[in-house]
């Protein structure tokens, strides 16, 4: 492998912005989805189905890899790629998030975050180095600040305190980095729903320095409409030549509301939960395979769909599978739904690539608007 890892925007339309992020392990296309493999695997999919779909990188979990089966233990056995069979890049989050949403079992100070396990109530010490250290471990090609991200909503002064640590946390988080090349750490701006947290956040970052940026502190409970209104203006903050990475979105609308507003990559365990939990999502919105309108139903989710649920499988086979409780069930609709996901990654690539992305996000909302309406 090389040490290459560069980013460069091929063409824009409006702020939308279509690129390249080049890595060792391959190229990451951008607006990039990035499937949630949590604890070493997409859930109900093998590694090799989830590369069919069009994924070029995965999302890891610090949090929960640290605990089971541990970095440690990981790194021996080849390193994350090799122990989950993925060969393309992958982006380890922090695992901040996981650790702040432990409420009373954790504790925060200045050094980093005491928690007790949630597997089995061992106690374990995450900091700004240990993060690094673990994500050095698992061998991620992309690694995440170690950051604080307070619920929404909160007080200003919350928010602007837990900002200013997880600035200091950057700055300690980029010397525990080190030199290391082929791999890439990105930053997180925080600062809530605050214009000038925000900004405060970008110009700490940026002074820093980082090979990419994410908008942290968003889908955090604030709402559609406000999450908006701060991507208005955030992703201007953070430099034009580096990723912008939106963390933890969303739904096919948040993704496309997300694109038009600057942003390049995304994750969120939406596809692969819904999926397990018999909601498919399609081009006309959203389906409920639970439903007992669907168990006559001979049609596909998606009749344009080419993903293997639809290309071999009725609603009405869908809905049974899920009622008597079968695996196939998960596995099909979760495929089906990363499929989908990644298919409108490819229509917006395409789309801002020959300067129509306005006109693909209003085709987008005008067919979900007409819904489902093919006979029963």
């Amino acid at each position: 492998m090389g040490d290459v890892f560069d980013f460069h925007v091929t063409a824009t339309s409006g702020k939308a912005r279509v690129g390249v992020i080049d890595t060792p392990r391959g190229q990451i296309r951008t607006p990039a989805f990035m499937p949630v493999g949590t604890a070493a695997t997409v859930k109900a999919m093998l590694p090799e189905s989830v590369a069919a779909t069009g994924a070029d990188i995965l999302l890891g979990n610090t949090y929960h890899l640290m605990l089971r089966p541990t970095a440690e233990r990981i790194a021996r056995l080849g390193g994350l790629h090799r122990f989950m069979n993925w060969d393309k890049p992958i982006l380890t989050d922090s695992g901040g998030f996981q650790v702040m949403s432990l409420a009373d079992l954790r504790k925060l100070t200045e050094e980093g975050v005491t928690f007790r396990s949630h597997i089995d109530g061992s106690k374990h010490m995450l900091s700004p180095e240990r993060s690094m250290e673990i994500q050095k471990l698992l061998g991620s090609d992309i690694v995440m600040c170690f950051d604080e991200c307070p619920a929404l909503p909160a007080g200003r002064d919350r928010i602007a305190e837990s900002m200013q640590l997880s600035m200091r946390w950057a700055a300690r988080s980029k010397d525990a980095f080190g030199d290391r090349p082929g791999h890439a750490l990105f930053g997180i701006q925080q600062g809530g729903l605050e214009r000038d947290l925000r900004e405060e956040s970008a110009k700490a970052l940026v002074d820093i320095g980082f090979d990419g940026y994410a908008v942290g502190g968003l889908a955090v409970g604030e709402g559609q409409e406000a999450m908006f209104g701060v991507l208005d203006y955030a992703p201007d903050m953070l430099p034009a030549d580096k990723p912008r990475y939106l963390m933890g979105v969303g739904k096919p609308d948040d993704i496309v509301g997300a694109v038009a507003r600057g942003i390049d990559m995304m994750d969120c365990v939406l596809p692969s939960r819904s999926g397990r939990t018999g909601q498919a999502w399609t081009r006309m919105g959203q389906i409920n395979i639970k439903n007992a309108r669907h168990a006559d139903d001979p049609r596909p989710l998606d009749e344009a769909c080419t993903c293997p649920a639809c290309r071999g499988y009725s609603r009405a086979y869908l809905h049974h599978v899920f009622r008597a409780g079968e695996m196939i069930s998960g596995m099909l609709l979760t495929w089906h739904n990363l499929h989908y996901y990644q298919e409108l990654m490819g229509g917006m690539r395409a789309a801002i690539a020959e300067d129509r992305f306005a006109a693909f996000a209003a085709d987008f909302h005008a067919q979900r608007a007409a819904g489902d309406i093919a006979p029963l």
